[in-house]
C-alpha cells in the first residue's frame, strides 16, 4: 500500500496562487515542478478553493446544423465498420472455400495452387464428356 503524503495548507494555496498568476501554466505543470504525485491532486486543491475557472476546459459550440452533421457522420461510421466486418468474413469464407476446393480437386495445399500460378487443376483443364 502506498504511503500517504500530507500537504501543508500553506504549500497547497501557493500552488493554487502561482497557478492564478499564472507562475505555473497548468495543475500539470504545478504538480511536476513540485513532484506532486497523483495526476488530479493540484486539479482537486484548485476545485477546493473555489478557483475552478483556472482549470482548462473545452466547450464545444455547435450549431443545431454541426450537431446533426456529427450525429450523421458517426452513423456513417457505424455502417462502414459493419462492411468492413461484412467484407472480412467474405474473404475469410472465400479463402477457407477455396481450401476445401483445393483439398478435393487440386490434391494440394493453396499454397501449391498459388505457387502454379493460381492454373486450373488437372481433372478441370481437360473437357468435360460429350453426353
Amino acid at each position: 500500500m502506498r504511503d500517504s503524503i500530507q500537504y501543508s495548507e500553506a504549500f497547497i494555496l501557493q500552488v493554487v496562487r502561482e497557478i492564478e498568476e499564472k507562475k505555473q501554466p497548468s495543475c500539470y505543470a504545478a504538480a511536476e515542478a513540485y513532484g506532486i504525485g497523483g495526476s488530479m491532486t493540484v486539479a482537486r486543491w484548485v476545485r477546493e478553493y473555489g478557483k475552478s475557472h483556472l482549470l482548462g476546459r473545452v466547450v464545444h459550440v455547435q450549431s443545431p446544423g454541426e450537431r446533426s452533421e456529427v450525429r450523421k457522420l458517426k452513423d456513417r461510421v457505424v455502417v462502414l465498420e459493419k462492411a468492413l466486418v461484412d467484407a472480412h468474413l467474405d474473404l475469410r469464407l472465400e479463402r477457407a472455400y477455396l481450401e476445401i476446393a483445393c483439398e478435393e480437386g487440386w490434391k494440394g495445399s493453396v499454397d501449391d495452387l498459388k505457387k502454379k500460378g493460381g492454373g486450373l487443376p488437372p481433372m478441370a483443364r481437360s473437357k468435360p464428356p460429350k453426353r
